[in-house]
């Protein structure tokens, strides 16, 4: 049984699921029953599979919260109280290795790909995300420039890309965004505030911020390197072909049989960092009882909830994306795919709870000057045009490089003109823009769509997490120029002049 204030956390938790998810259980609902005819048995799979996805992202935020969180500030401090520089970035990177491997939406995306095996793009991904973890510590011990680092990476970035085959591209790009989710982020967050706790200067909480910004870099570097030396080919995707649902019998059976599935594959990824914890916990942290037995429960909702989600997105939810992106494509009205996405992610950004969180960051960094209503409308309509321009790309075959290459350019360009802080967050939240719906499903739609269509879905359909990812650091830098200019139009304060101890003042003159 969970206590009363866990209950009370995991009813809001489950608000929040259920608000990013309804919005788009409903318009595809509307379409299916109106416009899309789908088999009953589909519809019915999918509707389950939204529940599963609600509860499954209810227990799995608030394990994270319990657990991970937890672990990353625990081992956090007692790095710090080491003060061994070798000691923090090695547990660093074995850290952010194992928790990304625990990532839902890096195991949706990696599932997806055709050309790569599953294991070893989850791997490849995981240790960029450790190298990059280590090197954010490095950044905040030795109080590294972040607009330095991230000009260095991304041109290292920009190089390779140049020299991986163009298939791989947009699935490079995607990594980045998938890896910055739900559970990598409060314990990467976590993890970073520990550590910077060691500085004493000004700057230590503002360059505590900048941690997700970098660890998303890491996994766009692994994938190209991986590239390098992987037979990479362009190879068409086998879609998913739901099965025959004659009866409710049969669609719950057919969710009984995957249980046991992701069951087992959750378990070993979660081991990692099960393991790890109870070697810290024997040889250095020594949590109380309660503390350890909290820590233990929190596991184990995050291990349930992990189960529940991936079994709802494999099983209901994202076959129906792709069957619903086929349909469409198939008919004269393959163009509505654009204003359809457009609209799917204008809910999906405006439903991400994280979000809101970003716009009251935004507001109180700007001391009111940039309201959380207009930060929320800019990046509504950011994200919505991010799913457009991804669903335009699949009807027309426009290179991923096309978008990607002028986004990041205006976006590090930008960093020069607005404050620091503006461009660490504006960096910090590509990886809440693209939340969990963003890769379960409007990936998977847009993958059928490319392959009704004829295209390629490596270089066609891939990107679109890439593109929801980059928006966000283009409009919370617009967002901080705004900021920027209203503070230089500002009225100066009237200057009072100084009067020595001993002066007569007139109060009139004063006046």
């Amino acid at each position: 049984m969970l206590p009363m204030l866990e209950t009370k956390v995991f009813v809001e938790k489950l608000k929040e699921a259920a608000a990013s998810v309804l919005p788009i259980t409903l318009i595809v609902t509307l379409l299916c029953l109106a416009f899309v005819p789908v088999r009953n048995g589909l519809l019915l799979a999918f509707l389950l599979g939204s529940l599963l996805l609600i509860v499954g992202m209810g227990l799995f935020t608030l394990g994270a919260d319990m657990a991970m969180s937890r672990i990353g500030s625990s081992i956090g401090a007692k790095l710090t109280r080491s003060r061994k520089l070798w000691l923090i970035l090695i547990v660093s990177f074995l850290l952010g290795t194992a928790i990304s491997m625990v990532e839902p939406d890096l195991q949706v995306l990696a599932k997806s790909v055709p050309a790569i095996d599953t294991t070893a793009l989850i791997v490849t991904v995981s240790v960029g995300v450790g190298l990059f973890l280590a090197l954010c510590m490095l950044r905040i011990l030795l109080s590294i420039s972040l607009r330095t680092l991230l000009l260095i990476v991304y041109g290292l970035v920009f190089v390779l890309i140049l020299l991986i085959p163009g298939s791989m591209h947009s699935v490079a790009f995607d990594a980045g965004g998938v890896t910055t989710g739900p559970m990598t982020v409060p314990f990467i967050m976590a993890l970073g505030v520990g550590v910077a706790s060691i500085r004493s200067d000004e700057n230590a909480k503002a360059d505590s911020f900048g941690l997700v910004a970098l660890c998303s870099v890491g996994p766009i570097l692994a994938v190209e390197v991986l590239s390098l030396v992987y037979p990479v080919s362009s190879v068409p995707v086998d879609l998913f072909e739901p099965p025959e649902l004659a009866n409710t019998v049969a669609l719950g059976w057919t969710y009984l049989g995957e249980l046991p599935t992701y069951m087992k594959e959750m378990a070993l990824s979660l081991l990692p960092i099960f393991v790890f914890f109870l070697i810290f916990q024997i040889f250095s942290l020594r949590l109380s009882r309660v503390p350890l037995l909290r820590i233990l429960f929190g596991v184990l909702l995050t291990y349930v909830g992990l189960v529940l989600f991936l079994t709802g997105v494999n099983v209901g939810f994202s076959p129906l994306g792709t069957v619903l992106g086929v349909a469409i494509a198939e008919g004269s009205y393959a163009w509505l795919l654009v204003p359809l996405a457009m609209l799917m992610g204008w809910f999906i950004i405006n439903a991400e709870p994280a979000v809101h969180v970003l716009n009251h960051q935004v507001e109180e960094l700007s001391a009111g000057a940039i309201s959380a209503k207009a930060m929320g409308l800019s990046l509504s309509i950011a994200v919505a045009a991010a799913n457009g321009l991804a669903m335009l790309r699949v009807l027309t075959g426009i290179p991923i490089l096309y978008f990607i290459l002028p986004g990041y350019l205006l976006a590090l360009g930008m960093s020069f003109f607005v404050p620091r802080t503006f461009t660490a967050i504006a960096f910090d939240s590509g990886g809440v823009a693209s939340g969990p719906l963003t890769a379960t499903f409007m990936l998977p739609m847009a993958i059928g769509a490319c392959e009704q269509l004829g295209g390629v879905s490596m270089t066609d359909a891939f990107g679109l997490v890439a593109m929801v990812a980059m928006m966000p650091l283009i409009t919370v830098q617009c967002m901080g120029l705004l900021f920027v200019l209203k503070s230089r139009r500002a009225k100066p304060a009237p200057v009072v002049p100084a009067y020595a101890d001993n002066d007569i003042i007139e109060l009139w003159e004063v006046a």
